[in-house]
Parts: C-alpha cells; sequence; structure tokens
C-alpha cells in the first residue's frame, strides 16, 4: 500500500489564476445558456495537472467565504485595496463548490478566517500521519513548510511549479519558515494592504531577519542598527507588532478534515452529469472518467 498524501488545494487561487489565464485573451469560455465557465474549466485542469504530478491519496479544497475576517477586525484596511470581482467570474464561485463535490472533493472553510487559516490548521493536523502538500499561489503559504509539508506554488503557465521544502526555501531566501512572517511583518504586503515598517523593503528585511533571526531579536538589538533603521522601526513599532500579526497564518482554526472523505476516489457517472450540465466534458478524458 502506498504512503498516504494528502494535496490542500488553495481554491481561490487557483479560481483566479484559471479566470485571467483565459479573460486576458478576450475570450470567456460559456454554456450555451451563457454561463461562464472558463475559470472552472481552467481550475480543473490545473488541478488535476497537478494531482496527475504529485499523485495524492487524498485531496481538499480550501476557500475564502467572507471579506470580513479576524484581520479585518484588527486593521479595516486589510485586503481594502482589492478590486471588486470580475462580473464573469462571480457565478462560477458557487459553480466551481458544485464541480469539486461531483469529483468527491470537501469543500473546506470557516467563517472568520482565510484559506490560509484552514490549510494552516489542517496541515499541522495532519502532518504527523501522512505528507502535506499544499497547492497555492500565494508566497504567504511557505511560512507552513516543514519536514512533512511541502508547498507547491504555481507558476505561469500549466505544469510548471516550484516546490519548498525547508532545505530549498533556505537555499532560494535564506530564511526559515517561520522568518517569513517576520519578513513580512517588516516590509509589509502591498496584495493585502497592510504596510510594515514604513521605509523598509524585502532586501533590508530579509538582511534584518537574517542577522538577528526574529523580530524579537531585532528590537533587542536596536542600537545595533544604522540610525535611520532604527527610526524607522521606532516610529512604526506598533504597525510593526500589527503587521506580525497578520501575515501570521493561524492555525487553530475550528476546520475538521475528515479522511474519508478527501480520499481521492472519482465516480464517473456523478463527474459526467455535472460536466454535461456545465458542457465542460471534454475534460472528462483528462480525468479517465467515462472512458472504458
Amino acid at each position: 500500500m502506498k504512503d498516504q498524501k494528502i494535496m490542500l488545494v488553495d481554491g481561490m487561487a487557483l479560481l483566479f489564476r484559471a479566470y485571467y489565464a483565459t479573460a486576458q485573451s478576450g475570450y470567456i469560455r460559456r454554456t450555451k445558456s451563457g454561463i461562464p465557465t472558463n475559470a472552472i474549466y481552467g481550475f480543473v485542469r490545473y488541478l488535476w495537472d497537478a494531482v496527475q504530478l504529485y499523485n495524492p491519496t487524498h485531496i481538499a479544497c480550501c476557500w475564502d467565504v467572507s471579506s470580513k475576517t479576524f484581520r479585518t477586525e484588527e486593521f479595516a484596511a486589510y485586503k481594502g485595496n482589492r478590486s471588486a470581482a470580475p462580473d464573469d467570474l462571480i457565478p462560477q464561485f458557487d459553480l466551481i463548490l458544485e464541480v469539486t463535490e461531483s469529483m468527491g472533493i470537501p469543500n473546506l472553510s470557516a467563517p472568520g478566517y482565510e484559506a490560509d487559516d484552514c490549510i494552516g490548521t489542517i496541515s499541522r493536523e495532519l502532518e504527523a500521519d501522512m505528507e502535506v502538500l499544499i497547492l497555492t499561489g500565494d508566497h504567504d503559504m511557505l511560512q507552513l513548510v516543514d519536514e512533512r509539508t511541502s508547498v507547491i506554488i504555481m507558476r505561469k503557465g500549466y505544469g510548471n511549479y516550484k516546490v519548498y521544502t525547508p532545505e530549498s526555501l533556505m537555499e532560494e531566501k535564506e530564511l526559515t519558515p517561520a522568518q517569513i512572517i517576520d519578513m513580512k511583518a517588516l516590509m509589509g504586503d502591498a496584495s493585502d494592504n497592510y504596510p510594515g515598517v514604513k521605509g523598509i523593503g524585502e532586501k533590508t528585511a530579509i538582511k534584518l531577519v537574517k542577522e538577528y533571526g526574529t523580530i524579537a531579536g531585532i528590537l533587542e538589538n536596536l542600537d545595533q542598527l544604522t540610525p535611520s533603521i532604527r527610526t524607522k522601526i521606532e516610529n512604526d513599532l506598533d504597525m510593526l507588532h500589527m503587521s506580525h500579526r497578520l501575515a501570521a497564518i493561524h492555525r487553530e482554526v475550528p476546520v475538521v478534515c475528515s479522511l474519508d472523505a478527501s480520499l481521492l476516489l472519482l465516480e464517473d457517472d456523478i463527474i459526467l452529469t455535472k460536466f454535461e450540465e456545465l458542457e465542460i466534458k471534454s475534460l472528462c478524458s483528462m480525468l479517465g472518467v467515462g472512458v472504458f
């Protein structure tokens, strides 16, 4: 019996990537009745490409369910710079849940938390018993890497991935997973719209974290820093601590991933029915569904 291995999928990361990969060309795949399905079609292709490459025995999708989370309660501007989802993508949010369900993949979420937090919680609970693979495009997830959990970052195009282990993370960034949080606390995150310490960019943040180990280590050695860097940190201490809290993935979320429910087992009839309904039946052969 082969070793058990679960793939935890960052659903929104895949769905948005799939949408924009085709929408940029100006072509939106639709059903005959006009329902857009380009993101759904691309999502299944991205997902199944990764499944075939990494061969998980189990799979689950985690989703963001609300724009209001414990992070927005602490910092109202968190992700406040995000534009509204494109009109053609909105109807696909509910439909993709039906598609993953038809494939026997559980959809997991927790009100008040992000998909990252759900993935972080599940990976921590399962990694003692099985290998964990996290499929995402979000580099924030690199803080979850450890000896039993790898983060697979999707890059441009199908089949293009970068797999991070503790060794490859150290080799590329010269940081430990925990230091990813410290780096983000210092430099902030333009995508998530929190500032970190004003005037400190990625290069300086990495240099400080490498030299002093942690935010606490940096603060204990303020007298060792250049006057300019010291002043910037002292002027933004509250934001530094807040940014650290915002950057850290919460790993005690009320979410449960059942191994029985997440076992990767396709049922042809259910998939065929759903895929025919959405006029994406051409994907069935890729999944080996309905092929006799």
